[in-house]
Order: C-alpha cells, then structure tokens, then sequence
C-alpha cells in the first residue's frame, strides 16, 4: 500500500509471469495525484498465500482474495485496475461483486463472454489461445524453468526491461512459486465457458494494444456488449503485452481519466 491515506482507494491486480512489481511506474504517478494505492501478489505469487492443486486458484476464489484484501483495509468500494490475468480477475469482480468497484479499468484481456465467444466462433482466438495448451500440462512446470528459466524469460523479449524481469525471474524460480502461478491456468477459468459472468454495469475503460496477441478483433470488439456502463476503449500502437511496463505514463492517464470522471460514490 502506498500514497495519501485519504486518497481514493485503487486495486492494482497484475498477470502472469509477473507480480506487484508490475506497476512501479504506474503506482508512483497515482501517487502524486492523490491515489492510495493497494497492489498486492495475489494467490501463488505470495510466499503467505500459495495453496497446492488448480481447484485453489479458480476464478470465484481468486476474486474473493481481491474482496477479502478490501475488506481487511476496511475499503467499501475501489477503483480496481488489472492486466492479463489481473484483468479477468477485476472483469469477474466488476460483474458480480460490483458493489466493491467504483470503476474498472482492464487491461490487454478482454470480457471474459467476449473471450468466449470468439474461441468459439474465431479460427483466430483460437490460434492465439493454443499456449494455453502448454501452460496447463504437466510438464509446462519444468520446461519453462529449463535451462536457466530461458523459456520463461523469453515470455518478455525485449519489452520489458532487464531489472524488471530479473525480479519476475526471481520470483518465479524460488520453490513452488511458478508451478502454483500455472495454476491459475490448470483451473480451467480460460478454456472452459462457465454460466454467462453477467454483464458490467460500472464505468469501464478496456485498453488493448496492436502488438498484444492475448486476445482476437473479435473478443475485443465484442467487448462492448458486456459493458452497461460507461465505456471507453483505448487501443495503444507500438505497444506490445506488457502494457504496464511499456507505456506506464499511458496506463496512468487512462486510470486518473477514469477515476476522475466517476469519484468515491
């Protein structure tokens, strides 16, 4: 937690294979708005919260972290971020824990129905979704950690800088902790359609970008349906996965416009 402890409360919730660390240069800037920010490493990256077995990380309980870290600081609603994994986690929250979102900005992943429907109907989701495959197998553990953790490292390219993924490399190579990331994978939240999340009703901001390949034209265009609230979509050009890290001042501006037009309620 940081910033001005009157500040209006913001939950940053990151992906894999990163951590809280994901929003160094974001977090500073809301900061300096007057923001108090919340950003903590959720289930699995938590060396006090990394339970054994995929049923532990399904999406229900994934979001009642969220709840639950918000009801521990005595928050009654924020305004709640998240990117990649992150992101489904805070769509999730948005629909059917809405009383505890003030507003939502997503990032790279789109409405988990839009996600859905465009693997079904999408020759193009579905071709961008098959490292999934890989992520839930049994072996994906030990190959990604091979030969120096070289496999996960090149999940970043050159589009993160090297501190930054030297700490996420870290993180993920200590005991357990990437074997328990996969997890959110191997519950099978992303592949196997669930009753419908429900649409969501509170002021939204969805920020993709041209070189993200985490979701198809379709599941990000469909991505308005799923929204009764105010909507705004934001496209970044020459921006690749890593929103977060790649265009920080951009995330920033996004959220402080978002938070700005809906104050505390």
């Amino acid at each position: 937690m940081s910033g001005p402890e009157d500040g209006e409360p913001v939950l940053l919730l990151h992906g894999f294979p990163q951590s809280r660390r994901a929003w160094d240069q974001v977090a500073p800037a809301l900061h300096a708005a007057g923001l108090r920010t919340i950003a903590p490493d959720q289930r699995g990256y938590s060396d006090g919260a990394r339970p054994v077995g995929a049923d532990s990380y399904a999406l229900p309980l994934l979001a009642g972290d969220a709840v639950g870290i918000l009801d521990a600081l005595g928050v009654e609603s924020a305004h709640v971020v998240g990117h990649d994994w992150g992101s489904v986690v805070a769509w999730y929250l948005a629909a059917r824990h809405t009383g505890r979102v003030r507003t939502l900005t997503a990032i790279s992943f789109p409405h988990l129905e839009a996600y859905w429907y465009a693997l079904r109907h999408d020759p193009q989701q579905r071709q961008l979704s098959q490292y999934i495959a890989y992520f839930v197998s049994p072996d994906s553990t030990a190959g990604l950690l091979a030969d120096g953790a070289e496999p996960l490292r090149s999940l970043f390219g050159d589009d993160v800088a090297p501190d930054q993924v030297k700490h996420y490399l870290d993180l993920h190579t200590r005991p357990g902790v990437l074997d328990a990331t996969l997890n959110w994978y191997r519950s099978g939240s992303l592949l196997a359609e669930h009753e419908g999340l429900g649409p969501v009703p509170v002021p939204t901001t969805y920020i993709s970008s041209d070189g993200d390949r985490a979701a198809s034209r379709v599941a990000v265009d469909r991505t308005a349906e799923h929204v009764t609230g105010p909507y705004r979509f934001v496209l970044l050009e020459g921006v690749t996965h890593w929103q977060p890290e790649q265009a920080p001042q951009r995330i920033t501006d996004e959220i402080l416009r978002r938070v700005n037009q809906c104050p505390g309620r």
